[in-house]
């Protein structure tokens, strides 16, 4: 029998018969454990393709997260082609433009560039308000707004497909072949009890801190800080509708609007940071003695305000490179498999552009069956690859970037002088890094020429800084702002080159 046979006498038993395999047999094509921003929306996607899915979460309950709150142009891009764009309305969602960088004080403008974005076959050109400018131009935007909402709108996507099947359980153990190491679903607790669920694929899309992740991969993920999350009511942005990174002694902070009224500070500390000691106050301490002299003096008393009435929470930042699936019937997803630190904003534009790839690879049509698991790891494997021009841009970039943003030596620091200064000239020096953070460019070499671009200028500006007779001396230190560039990127690049 041809695939294609298979595949349509598959889809007839689907169609009379998934709805009650699903809730009596608890079997179905797919099962996802996690309903968060990858899970609901892979699950969506695989139903519109006519597969038969089982979503497991652990609490329906609205989230309440203080990162996943930011999405980039290229992540708006792929909720469209997912067919879930309406998921950013009626949740207060803020248009986003670009960032506004804060270098002690002085500020520089990077939009997202112009005439970026593509337009797909049939689909109108509009042209979006540059408030900033007040002329028109067509550029592409981001979206923030409360991660909770959001999660609750793809929930209730998941939940209205037919071919989807949500029920909050607690997965415990994953169900394994007697005779090799294929898995064959999820044992988990509903309402207190012991149940299973099977299915020819399962998707473990558990987020940060996976609870299976640690029985497929030896790694661990790497944790250098902390985000410290403040909502600040009514705060008085520079620049409204931009992400807005502050940088000066300390580790960058960031501000950008969930809502209307609310806007998201987020305070990277790192680990054992003297400042943020309990001698010295603990991370209070931090926050008014470190951080609040620090920002523009409009956002301070809303700053200050939430200081004092807030609740104080953090999600570690950490970084965990890509690898290949291994393990037949099973398949890592989203920061389960693949994590950078949040400070670009990245995670949510790779999770959606990675349900947009796996969809496309593993469709019907190229997979009629996933319980064929030779050609389930085939695609993989080439899902590993072809995620690439895009995941590795965001990841390498948002390693840098930190290590950059949150110079903690003279090199380093030299470096972080070089990026600022580099945003000011403008033009392709803004378009291009912007761009790449975006998720709007996806060629990794233009971001290999920009950092370099950045660590040669901010050499050059080293140099011709200091006086006459300290230039010699200077060009020689020069070598070690080089060599620290190089000590900054290049494990990121190998990481990413790995299987």
């Amino acid at each position: 029998m041809s695939h294609e046979s298979q595949y349509t006498l598959k889809r007839i038993t689907t169609d009379d018969q998934a709805k009650n395999e699903r809730e009596i047999h608890h079997e179905a094509e797919v099962v996802i454990i996690g309903a968060g921003i990858l899970g609901c929306a892979l699950a969506v996607a695989l139903g519109d393709q006519g597969r038969s899915v089982i979503l497991l979460e652990k609490s329906l309950k609205e989230p309440d997260r203080i990162v996943g709150e930011l999405l980039q142009p290229g992540g708006v891009q792929a909720l469209e082609k997912l067919g879930l764009r309406d998921c950013l309305e009626e949740i207060d969602a803020i248009k986003v433009y670009g960032y506004d960088v804060i270098y002690y004080g002085e500020e520089v403008r990077i939009p997202y560039p112009e005439n970026a974005r593509e337009v797909e076959d049939g689909e109108a050109e509009e042209s979006n308000t540059d408030e900033m400018r007040g002329t028109k131009r067509k550029r592409p935007e981001g979206r923030s707004f409360h991660h909770g909402r959001f999660i609750q709108r793809l929930r209730q996507k998941a939940i209205q497909q037919p071919n989807v099947s949500v029920v909050e359980a607690t997965a415990t153990d994953l169900v394994r072949s007697g005779y090799d190491d294929q898995i064959l679903g999820v044992q988990a607790t509903v309402n207190g009890e012991s149940d299973s669920f099977f299915g020819g694929l399962t998707i473990i899309a558990d987020g940060y801190n996976s609870k299976f992740r640690k029985e497929f991969r030896i790694d661990e993920p790497v944790r250098r800080s902390k985000f410290w999350g403040l909502e600040l009511i009514d705060a008085d942005l520079p620049m409204p509708c931009h992400g807005h990174v502050v940088l000066g002694e300390g580790a960058p902070v960031l501000l950008y609007q969930i809502g209307t009224h609310e806007t998201r500070a987020l305070v990277d500390i790192p680990d054992n940071l003297p400042s943020a000691s309990v001698a010295a106050g603990g991370v209070k301490g931090h926050l008014k003695n470190v951080v609040v002299p620090s920002l523009p003096e409009s956002v301070r008393p809303a700053f200050e305000a939430a200081i004092d009435r807030d609740r104080l929470r953090s999600m570690p930042n950490s970084f965990l490179p890509p690898t290949t699936n291994k393990t037949p019937g099973l398949i890592l997803l989203g920061d389960a498999m693949n994590m950078r630190h949040p400070l670009t904003g990245g995670g949510m534009t790779v999770a959606f552009n990675d349900v947009v790839l796996f969809t496309e690879l593993l469709s019907p049509k190229e997979v009629p069956l996933f319980e064929n698991t030779t050609l389930v790891r085939k695609q993989m494997r080439t899902f590993h690859w072809r995620r690439k021009g895009l995941t590795s841009v965001i990841n390498i970039l948002a390693q840098a970037l930190y290590s950059l943003f949150a110079a903690d030596d003279a090199q380093l620091k030299a470096l972080q002088m070089g990026c600022f200064e580099y945003f000011k000239l403008g033009g392709q020096c803004v378009d291009g890094p912007v761009g790449l953070l975006g998720g709007i460019i996806r060629r990794p070499f233009v971001l290999f020429y920009h950092f370099f671009a950045v660590a040669l200028y901010a050499i050059w500006i080293y140099i011709t800084s200091a006086s006459l007779l300290a230039m010699p001396l200077r060009a020689v230190g020069s070598v070690g702002v080089f060599w620290k560039a190089c000590v900054v990127i290049f494990p990121y690049i190998f990481s990413e080159l790995r299987t």
